[in-house]
C-alpha cells in the first residue's frame, strides 16, 4: 500500500506547522522546505483548512498555522479524510469489481483486515505523536534553500 502525494503532502506539511503551532508560516516556506511542489501543496492545505486542521491568515504576516492541538489531530481520520480511494484491490468496489473469482477468494477479506490493522494504528496515534523528535527534525528542515522573504523555523 503506498498513500498518494496528496495524503503525505498533507501529513509533511502539518509536521512543518506542528513545530510551531502558534506561528503563521506560508506555503511557500513549507513547500521549500519540504521539497514539495507548492502549487500541489496549495491545494492541500486548501483542503486541510475545509476539513478545520489548518488556518489560513492575508496579509503581510499571514500564512497558515494549525487550527487545533497536534494531540487532536489523529492520524487515522486525517489519511481518512485526504485519501480519495481505499479500494485496494478492484473486487473491494462491487461496481467495478470484474474478477471472476471474488465470491470465493478469501484474499480480499486478508487485505481488508491488514487495511483495518493499518487504520488501527493510525487510529491510536496523533501529530503529536510524529513529532517526538523535534530537536532532530528541525534542522533537517532548516537544511532546505533559504528563500529571500522567508521566514526561517526557529527551534
Amino acid at each position: 500500500m503506498r498513500l498518494p502525494r496528496f495524503t503525505d503532502n498533507a501529513l509533511r506539511c502539518l509536521m512543518v506547522l506542528g513545530l510551531e503551532p502558534d506561528r503563521c508560516i506560508t506555503v511557500h516556506a513549507v513547500a521549500v522546505r519540504m521539497n514539495m511542489s507548492y502549487e500541489h501543496l496549495v491545494k492541500v492545505v486548501q483542503r486541510l483548512a475545509e476539513l478545520g486542521y489548518v488556518e489560513t491568515v492575508r496579509g503581510r504576516n499571514g500564512g497558515v498555522r494549525l487550527a487545533k492541538r497536534a494531540d487532536e489531530i489523529r492520524l487515522g481520520e486525517l489519511v481518512r479524510q485526504t485519501e480519495e480511494n481505499l479500494t485496494l484491490v478492484e473486487c473491494f468496489d462491487p461496481e467495478t469489481n470484474r474478477c471472476p473469482i471474488s465470491s470465493a477468494c478469501e484474499l480480499s477479506g486478508m487485505l481488508e483486515d491488514a487495511l483495518q490493522a493499518f487504520f488501527g494504528v493510525l487510529d491510536r496515534k496523533t501529530l503529536a505523536d510524529a513529532l517526538q523528535s523535534p530537536a532532530r527534525l528541525t534542522p533537517l528542515l532548516r537544511g532546505g534553500p533559504t528563500l529571500q522573504g522567508t521566514e526561517s523555523l526557529s527551534a
